[in-house]
């Protein structure tokens, strides 16, 4: 048996590598994504005091920063027993819009969207953000970088950090939002909204426009049939900070809806050996294996989960487009590479919701925190930029934390991702015939996720293989503990 591997997989979030595997005939029998990487982030946070916990989940990842820290507030919230007031709450999402933005941005413009932009059989030199600068012209590179920081800007002003925001406390949040920024926040929003309409625009003329992508996106090698998940408001609409998860089976009816504390009811965690990473499947429904399907477990989450979860967007010009995705791919929407689109709708909620919110008058209210309650068990759960992100605490009665529990988007999604880019290698792999453009294809599976291991990798199966040593100050060795 033949064994082709790709490490390491390039324009994603954190490490990992592909194996593919070849029998005698030169096709694809199987192949996995390994994540190397441990992080175990859950232990570092046993023991400290409770307050700590939105500055120190934010350095789980320089990308998802944003969405740990509101995950973690919220969960303290429980934990305390404590609403924020109104404004609070208004001001956690607007500065959460900002991420939002930024974010899909990232994807779209440097990681995802070479592939359509500049095209999937371009020399690898070329796709990248580079070789989008060459293609698109250094107008819209100047539009692509002013538009991403003003996402990053929005964050900083509310949450005093760009990357690691430190606003975030248990009840509401440390400062009020001054006129001054909220007119600058509106200004920011408002170019924003303009950008995501081209954005769109663009997509729609680079690849919905190209019979060629179109044969991609509808191929059987992209799509899985699975369950999808994602949080919405009252109505079923798209929600990234408050309301209830949702899922909804392979052909789009809802299968359970739920609270965050509910969680464990719904959803089970479990490992295989050759990986870092859990994989969660839906406990009523079961683990089958790397198969897709109603039968097992297996469930989808980010943009496309969240869209496919909803029955519509909150803002008008990002529900148009929602309807227009639906109306082209039809209901519920399977294919892996219509995440980039979902991505780009999401842009432009994300813009349209901030131009409201920060019209609001009451986002400039002083009334920004209600004191916390007494320390117990809370869970939070927001849609991160990747998905469904889970936070549990049990704190102690001196409010530090006894235990923790995440569930981050990519590792919803790791069950999923493994059987598209093996899919995708079966459906491209034929009579051993492998090139480069053939394995970016391959990698173009698990890069419309828009992945982030560093994020994902929290569980270490049996022993760790690290030694730690500890010398004194001559160098003596003092002990050794390890394998």
């Amino acid at each position: 048996m033949k064994e082709i591997n790709i490490d390491p997989i390039t324009r994603l979030e954190g490490h990992g590598s592909i194996s593919i595997f070849l029998n005698d005939e030169g096709e694809v029998e199987n192949a996995y994504l390994k994540i190397p990487e441990l992080r175990g982030f859950e232990a570092f946070c046993v023991g400290r005091p409770a307050e700590l916990m939105p500055i120190l989940t934010t350095r789980i990842c320089g990308v998802c920063p944003v969405a740990h820290h509101l995950a973690a507030v919220k969960t303290l919230d429980a934990c305390f027993n404590v609403e924020p007031p109104p404004a609070a709450r208004k001001l956690r999402e607007l500065q959460y819009m900002g991420y939002i933005c930024y974010d899909h941005i990232l994807h779209f413009y440097y990681l995802g969207g070479p592939d359509f932009i500049v095209g999937p059989d371009a020399p690898p030199e070329k796709r990248n953000i580079l070789g989008v600068i060459e293609k698109a012209g250094m107008d819209v590179a100047k539009d692509v970088i002013r538009h991403r920081a003003y996402g990053q800007r929005i964050t900083e002003i509310i949450g005093g950090k760009a990357t690691h925001p430190v606003s975030g406390l248990p009840g509401g949040v440390s400062k009020p939002l001054d006129e001054e920024g909220r007119r600058a926040i509106l200004d920011m929003a408002r170019s924003l909204v303009g950008f995501a309409q081209f954005s769109l625009a663009t997509f729609h003329e680079l690849v919905l426009g190209n019979p060629g992508y179109m044969d991609l996106i509808r191929s059987d090698m992209f799509t899985q049939r699975t369950y999808y998940m994602g949080m919405v408001d009252a109505r079923n609409r798209v929600s990234f900070c408050d309301g209830k998860v949702r899922v909804v089976d392979p052909a789009g009816s809802e299968f359970a809806k739920f609270d965050a504390q509910d969680y464990k009811e719904h959803i089970e965690e479990r490992s295989e050996e050759w990986t870092y990473s859990k994989f969660p499947f839906l406990r009523k429904v079961g683990w089958k294996g790397f198969t897709d399907g109603k039968d097992n477990g297996a469930y989808r989450v980010g943009p496309l989960g969240r869209l496919n979860a909803a029955e519509g967007m909150a803002t008008p010009l990002a529900n148009k487009e929602y309807q227009e995705l639906f109306s082209l791919l039809g209901r519920p929407v399977h294919s892996t590479l219509a995440f980039h689109w979902a991505r780009l709708i999401e842009l432009l909620y994300a813009a349209e919701r901030a131009v409201e919110l920060a019209s609001d008058p009451e986002i400039t209210s002083p009334d920004v925190r209600n004191m916390p309650g007494e320390p117990g068990r809370g869970v939070g759960i927001v849609e991160a930029a990747r998905g469904t992100l889970v936070h549990d605490y049990q704190l102690n009665s001196d409010a530090l934390v006894e235990r923790v529990n995440m569930i981050v988007a990519t590792t919803n999604n790791y069950p999923s991702i493994c059987m598209s880019v093996r899919d995708a290698a079966k459906g491209l792999i034929h009579g051993g015939k492998v090139d480069e453009r053939v394995l970016n294809k391959v990698e173009m599976a698990f890069r419309a996720y828009d992945p982030c291991f560093g994020c994902a990798t929290h569980f270490a199966v049996g022993q760790m293989p690290l030694d730690v040593k500890v010398y004194d100050h001559r160098k003596g060795l003092l002990c050794q503990l390890g394998r």
